[in-house]
């Protein structure tokens, strides 16, 4: 997902949290003689949940404000007003927004556990397919095609090409660590975005370099390390390949 996306998506988050509980009690107005206060504010935890679910954790502590909030004013006497008379109303007010806040949290937090998993199996899926490949005697040419278009998706590149042959130029390097660094003339550079320009991702198989996959990055951070690492299984992979097929190296 994109940062832009990411914005878009936070924003609607911090929206929802306005509104979700705002309408939620104003739903209950009409049953709030027949509610007991601990039922309504059950409910209301219930939309702190929901909007935390698909939110941040500054969402989720927001909604949780805002059921506390609303569930005074509508739900407990007097109405309308943000006053409450009786000690039990009180207690739950306050219960509501500890809840609410905790809940929240551990709501957010699952959900970007899930995201992960989802994640990591996405990346294992793609070292596996890529193995698949290798041990199926594919040829070079598809191993690497493979691996170059797994790139792309993986670091989220605008574009990736692969160089066979003595390196030329000095460029950032992709490292087995998953760091990014440019190294020469006595000056060590190491980086937390993109550099400008293409990072390579040198391929060797067999303690022999073969090439190296050129990564035409957008600007922004770096994928995460994770990410990095498995680009960086992915070239070895590669470079399995050419190793394999008897490819004569460059040193």
């Amino acid at each position: 997902m994109s940062a832009h996306a990411y914005r878009l998506r936070d924003g609607a988050a911090l929206l929802a949290a306005l509104v979700t509980p705002f309408l939620v009690a104003l739903a209950l107005v009409p049953f709030r003689t027949d509610l007991s206060a601990t039922s309504a504010a059950l409910i209301m935890v219930v939309a702190v949940v929901a909007v935390a679910a698909l939110g941040t954790r500054a969402a989720g502590a927001l909604g949780a404000l805002g059921a506390a909030a609303w569930f005074d004013f509508f739900l407990t006497r007097p109405y309308q007003q943000f006053t409450i008379n009786e000690r039990a109303d009180v207690e739950t007010a306050v219960l509501l927004l500890v809840v609410g806040l905790i809940v929240s949290q551990l709501a957010v937090r699952a959900r970007r556990l899930g995201a992960t998993v989802v994640t990591d199996a996405a990346r294992l899926s793609c070292l596996g397919a890529t193995a698949r490949l290798v041990e199926s005697g594919a040829s070079p040419e598809t191993v690497v095609g493979h691996v170059r278009r797994e790139l792309v998706g993986l670091l989220g590149l605008r574009g990736c090409r692969f160089e066979y042959g003595r390196l030329t130029g000095r460029l950032p390097r992709l490292e087995h660590d998953g760091s990014v660094w440019l190294r020469g003339a006595g000056v060590i550079t190491e980086y937390a975005d993109w550099p400008v320009g293409e990072t390579e991702l040198r391929v060797v198989g067999g303690g022999h370099y073969y090439g190296r996959f050129l990564l035409d990055a957008r600007p922004g951070p770096l994928p995460a390390e994770q990410a990095r690492q498995v680009a960086v299984a992915l070239a070895a992979q590669a470079g399995a390949a050419l190793d394999t097929a008897g490819l004569s190296h460059q040193g």
